[in-house]
């Protein structure tokens, strides 16, 4: 296998966009990766280059100091050292993470160090796994740091678009039609929420009629998302299994919802387990408008902040 494997000669850069878990909607089911439409990236990167031996990790950005400080407690570090147990390489990876992303933001963090460091790993050691293999790795090391694995981050972090987990045999997930005239404004307010805790505030059983209208509302936004119907799929877009039991978790929420419905958004959600809120229309002045009024008003820490998104189509790239 050694021999036939395609080891890169340079450097490479892994791009990996946040993403929203849950789309409001879709509990653990549906997920999106974000494009700020400014133009900047709003994600981790991983740089990868090789070395004789052994793993050569270091870590940079903005937010690399939440990260733990012994390089064998870093899931990028663990993801490489999977990939040359797994591979059988003798020789080693230089690797760098960029965390430009904030822990427990509820903006899927996580799964873009392990998107980014998979898909890198995957590229420098010339595609020895399919991009389905590949995704069932990445949903695999997303869950030793959630406690679960759950792909509604990782998917489309790395396949772009909106997704919908199938969990079937052969299929982890399926690109779903989204709305190329929506905005979606998120806010991090600064404060990091431990998705752990936050399903804990879940019950452990719902009614029969919440479950019913879970269903209802995702399969009524997902045929409304094929018919091109933007105002049934606004209409569909609640979340009747999380946001009421975790919006008063969520410092502010509840206030920002409220005035962002008067200023004319469409519909708010949170994003993932939060405290990233999301909010949509389709009037770029109002998105605009609602950014600022989050930045005034929402954003409670340094490091906060609030961009208007559209949907990131390409996912995870070499940059």
């Amino acid at each position: 296998m050694t021999q036939t494997l395609n080891v890169s000669t340079k450097q490479l850069t892994v791009y990996a966009p946040a993403s929203m878990g849950n789309v409001g909607v879709g509990f653990d089911l549906l997920g999106a990766a974000l494009a700020p439409i400014d133009g900047s990236l709003l994600g981790d990167r991983v740089m990868i280059s090789a070395a004789e031996k052994g793993i050569d990790y270091s870590q940079t950005g903005q937010w690399a100091h939440k990260l733990p400080l012994e390089c064998k407690e870093n899931i990028v570090y663990q993801c490489a050292e999977f990939f040359l147990d797994k591979l059988h390489r003798q020789d080693g990876v230089t690797v760098c993470l960029e965390k430009n992303l904030p822990v427990g933001s509820g903006l899927g963090s996580s799964a873009s160090s392990v998107v980014a460091a998979l898909y890198a790993l995957n590229e420098h050691f010339g595609q020895p796994f399919d991009q389905q293999a590949l995704l069932g790795l990445m949903g695999e090391f997303e869950g030793k740091i959630s406690g679960s694995v759950h792909y509604d981050n990782v998917a489309p972090c790395y396949l772009g678009g909106m997704q919908l987990m199938l969990n079937a045999r052969d299929k982890v997930c399926a690109a779903i039609p989204s709305f190329d005239n929506w905005y979606w404004v998120v806010a991090y307010p600064g404060i990091s929420l431990s998705t752990a805790k936050m399903r804990e505030l879940l019950p452990q059983q719902y009614d029969k009629s919440v479950a019913i209208d879970f269903g209802r509302y995702l399969s009524a936004f997902v045929h409304a998302s094929y018919q091109q119907d933007a105002a049934l799929a606004i209409e569909m877009l609640k979340d009747v299994l999380a946001e009421p039991y975790r919006a008063c978790a969520i410092p502010g929420y509840t206030a920002a919802r409220t005035a962002l419905t008067e200023l004319g958004m469409l519909t708010t959600g949170i994003s993932g387990s939060g405290p990233t809120l999301f909010s949509v229309t389709d009037d770029l002045a109002t998105a605009e408008q609602a950014k600022d009024w989050l930045l005034q008003h929402y954003i409670s820490e340094q490091g906060g902040f609030a961009h208007v998104c559209k949907l990131d189509e390409l996912g995870t790239r070499c940059v």
